[in-house]
């Protein structure tokens, strides 16, 4: 069939037979040259044609490349999550035993001005608890304005020292801990009989701890307590017990009299816990 052509020059239109389609040569009216299309305008057609598909095939590719970073991305992800987990977790660890650092300087510079130890607890002329022993550091932890305002005579809960027992100090907080009440502590002092705070008139010495002060135990790490930092409640070794549930994983930090912070694994036995608490019962042991 014909092929009707025009001459993108001159504007003449032309038909010419389908067997010199696709040839070219000069125009019969402005002598300039021209290409006689493929029959029925198929070179257009095609030239759309190819332009789609190649417009797809990129399209495709790029589709493919996209996926295939997505996927590298959340296998790279993947791969680092334990080790940002485990490099936050030594973070707040060594945080942790900066707390339990600072307390147990604080317990010592306390023994240096008063000749001897905190009690755990703190009675009343009845024997009444009151509060906990963690009250009297309050100084040496640069919480003297609390301490000033806290009655002394009264218990930690009662409506005048409520307020001041209610506020959460960092000091007290383990940062791998979970969320919890308002006030509570995560280091609990390490109580019983044999232990140094224990009761005793006139307190207790350096001394007094003849098992060694880095052989023996003053504060364990707790986790999920529910002790308020003032409450006079603590971590009784009277009878053989295992450690406590722990912030992190493997065991306990633990402060020793020393002031030496370490690590003690959940696997220690009950008994060996109760001698490393004890501060004269003979034996000589160190945390594992």
């Amino acid at each position: 069939m014909p092929i009707s052509y025009s001459c993108p020059h001159c504007g003449k239109q032309f038909s010419v037979a389908e067997q010199f389609a696709g040839q070219t040569g000069p125009c019969a009216a402005c002598g300039k040259p021209i290409s006689i299309p493929l029959s029925g305008g198929g070179s257009g057609a095609a030239v759309a044609a190819a332009g789609v598909g190649i417009g797809a095939t990129l399209m495709i590719v790029a589709g493919a490349a996209i996926m295939g970073l997505l996927l590298c991305a959340g296998l790279l992800v993947a791969l680092l999550l334990p080790a940002v987990q485990a490099a936050r977790e030594a973070a707040r660890r060594m945080q942790s035993m900066n707390n339990m650092k600072q307390i147990s300087i604080a317990l010592l510079n306390y023994h240096d001005v008063y000749g001897t130890f905190p009690p755990a607890v703190v009675s009343d002329a009845s024997g009444k608890p009151l509060y906990s022993g963690r009250v009297l550091l309050l100084p040496f932890l640069e919480q003297d304005p609390m301490f000033q305002q806290f009655r002394k005579d009264e218990a930690w809960d009662s409506p005048s020292n409520l307020p001041l027992t209610q506020q959460s100090l960092k000091i007290f907080q383990d940062p791998s801990a979970p969320p919890s009440a308002s006030g509570q502590t995560d280091y609990l002092f390490v109580t019983g009989t044999g232990t140094a705070m224990e009761p005793k008139p006139g307190g207790i010495k350096m001394n007094d701890i003849v098992d060694g002060t880095s052989n023996t135990m003053a504060m364990v790490e707790f986790k999920g307590s529910g002790i308020n930092w003032a409450q006079p409640r603590d971590f009784d070794v009277t009878q053989p017990t295992a450690l406590p549930p722990g912030n992190h994983p493997g065991g306990n930090l633990v402060m020793m009299y020393d002031g030496s912070v370490r690590f003690v694994s959940k696997n220690v036995s009950p008994q060996l816990i109760q001698q490393m608490s004890t501060r004269a019962g003979g034996e000589v042991v160190s945390p594992p």
